[in-house]
């Protein structure tokens, strides 16, 4: 399984990606789910894959190569060539389509499902950035100010982070931390998410990026966030008062009532079990 995460914000782009694949509880096996596209001057891209091991890399190769027609007749659309983020989305649906005419027969005749899931996100000159979550027919979505973030894999463990800091103005480096929460939450409950993490923060306007890193168990900064998280959640967890049954004076009270009691069996001795 995996976990990835890619944030849009008015500053500019976050992504972060584990690296575990496992077919199985005794053949875990560590492969990149992150690749940079970058043309220095004129497009940063990131594409971050989730699913099927083998669909996702055979997309991926194909992906460098493969083309769409131009609607106004003009050359043959690719993604490095694209005027559009939009454009580039969509080469990356035909790709995901190219290799499930190729593959699909064959994995459903073994029983296996086509599945495969992305985040594409970047910035070409001559337009703002853009993020697209990608499914596995090919199709996308796009990212929205009500909508910064995109997950895939095992989403629901980082999610509630997510939700509670992330806004169109957080800073760049809040948000990499935001999402490196995100993806320690995951991993602390979740096995099938591991070690090393690959992390891209894209400064909007630039296309290029110093801040290209790979994250192993012994990095510094993961190891004190990694403490220093855990920490901090037990210390608010104990600083919030303890429910009070009986309707006692307090701030918080917790009213014991007879409207809306769960059910409850009593058992009474003929009920017993012998």
């Amino acid at each position: 399984m995996t976990y990835c995460v890619a944030i849009k914000l008015n500053a500019g782009l976050v992504f972060l990606s584990d690296s575990r694949t496992n077919a199985g509880l005794d053949q875990i096996s560590t492969f990149r789910k992150m690749i940079v596209y970058e043309k220095a001057g004129d497009r940063f891209m990131v594409l971050l894959s989730a699913g099927n091991l083998s669909i996702s890399q055979s997309v991926r190769e194909i992906l460098q190569i493969e083309q769409i027609k131009d609607h106004e007749g003009g050359d043959p659309i690719t993604i490095w060539n694209a005027k559009s983020m939009f454009d580039a989305a969509r080469v990356l649906g035909s790709a995901v389509r190219h290799v499930y005419e190729r593959d699909g027969a064959a994995l459903q005749a073994s029983g296996i499902e086509f599945n495969v899931s992305m985040i594409f996100g970047g910035q070409i000159r001559g337009e703002g950035m853009r993020l697209f979550q990608v499914y596995s027919p090919g199709n996308f979505i796009e990212a929205t100010p009500e909508t910064q973030y995109f997950q895939i894999g095992e989403s629901k463990y980082g999610k509630p982070v997510l939700d509670r800091v992330i806004t169109p103005d957080t800073p760049l480096d809040e948000a990499a931390k935001c999402a490196l929460v995100s993806m320690d939450s995951t991993l602390k409950s979740n096995l099938s998410v591991g070690l090393p993490l690959d992390l891209v923060v894209y400064e909007a306007n630039q296309f290029q990026s110093d801040r290209v890193v790979c994250i192993e168990d012994s990095n510094p900064y993961y190891q004190m966030l990694h403490g220093t998280w855990g920490q901090k959640l037990r210390e608010a967890f104990d600083s919030l008062e303890q429910p009070i049954w009986d309707g006692a004076a307090t701030e918080v009270p917790l009213m014991v009532t007879s409207r809306a009691r769960p059910l409850k069996k009593i058992t009474t001795p003929s009920e017993k079990l012998v």
